[in-house]
């Protein structure tokens, strides 16, 4: 910390814990009903790099939220500073209403971070290192809580293993329960799924949705983009520093994504007619494939007079289809159109 305050930390975990209490804050500024809020979030590094640059962002209890952008956007820098392992360089970050400079502890008790680097100890065992992350938290021993965690995780078979003798996916595992056993309210998962198998992805997916049916806010980084299209209720993306879309994965969809209409047409052509001109289409595939670009609400309108424009110009199809455009093609327009 920047304040000259003394800090503990387990070299395990990196969490910390303060020698001095913190005062008690007016959060009477900070919003209702936000897990987390962050106001003109700035880091700026001695080089003069900005890692993040004014970032306003509200998240929504018991909401997941993807948080997307390119390597060095930003991302964990941002999950660092909420976590408490970066000091920001301005801006404030409320955790679940609770600043967390100001009321550290209570802000730190209510969130859980997966990292993405493993950091275990080698020779600790799992049941030990599980059931030690609850008590660096202030929280009560419970052998009942530790137990349902393991098994959930499909960790319990593996309860007295040393982490050394673990799988890549098993050490994956142990810090997801060691993230989730003090109870927190606001789960980080920074690429959970980095290096693990097909079949602990899955789990992994299920387990959000359960967490999420309890009412614990999920924040998530990926590079698996189709996952976040899958899990998340809203999308947040980050590029050079700056968060520069946050809006519900469908309306992301409904407003950015393209639709494409392709046309297999029954006798190939040279080129597009001139009174085709004005519908932009593409021709392709020898001649034989007309393809006519759209988006999901206002030039959607233009098919019928489409359709009505080949048959007055005599041409024939044999064959169409419609082709939705990604989550991922959405991402990458909107990252290559922020960056000039």
């Amino acid at each position: 910390m920047d304040d000259g305050t003394a800090v503990l930390r387990d070299t395990d975990t990196g969490a910390g814990t303060v020698a001095e209490a913190a005062p008690q804050p007016d959060r009477a500024s900070q919003r209702p009903g936000s897990a987390l809020h962050i106001t003109g979030l700035n880091k700026r590094y001695d080089s003069g790099f900005r890692a993040l640059e004014d970032v306003d962002l509200d998240i929504r209890h018991g909401e997941i939220f993807a948080l997307l952008g390119p390597n060095g956007a930003g991302k964990t820098t941002l999950i660092s500073i909420v976590c408490g392992l970066v000091t920001a360089s301005g801006g404030t970050v409320a955790v679940d209403g609770h600043d967390i400079e100001r009321e550290f502890r209570a802000a730190r008790s209510r969130i859980g971070l997966v990292p993405q680097e493993l950091a275990t100890d080698a020779f600790a065992k799992v049941h030990a290192t599980v059931t030690y992350s609850r008590g660096l938290f202030g929280k009560p021993p419970s052998p009942a809580i530790v137990e349902r965690v393991l098994r959930d995780l499909s960790l319990w078979d593996k309860r007295d293993e040393r982490l050394m003798n673990l799988s890549g996916g098993m050490k994956r595992r142990v810090m997801i329960a060691k993230a989730l056993v003090h109870e927190p309210r606001i789960l980080f998962l920074d690429e959970p799924t980095a290096g693990v198998d097909v079949e602990l992805r899955r789990e992994m997916w299920e387990l959000v949705r359960r967490l999420r049916d309890d009412g614990v806010t999920i924040i998530l980084t990926t590079h698996y983009i189709e996952e976040a299209e899958e899990m998340a209720d809203r999308v947040g993306v980050i590029s050079q520093g700056r968060i520069i879309v946050v809006e519900h994965t469908t309306e992301l969809m409904r407003q950015l994504g393209r639709k494409q209409l392709t046309l297999h047409l029954q006798h190939a052509l040279e080129a597009v007619p001139p009174s085709l001109h004005a519908f932009g289409l593409e021709l392709s595939g020898g001649g034989r494939e007309l393809t006519y670009t759209y988006d999901d609400t206002s030039d959607r309108a233009h098919i019928p007079e489409l359709l009505r424009a080949l048959d007055a110009a005599g041409i024939v199809f044999r064959d169409l289809h419609t082709q939705q455009s990604s989550l991922e093609d959405i991402f990458v327009r909107l990252v290559r159109d922020s960056n000039p």
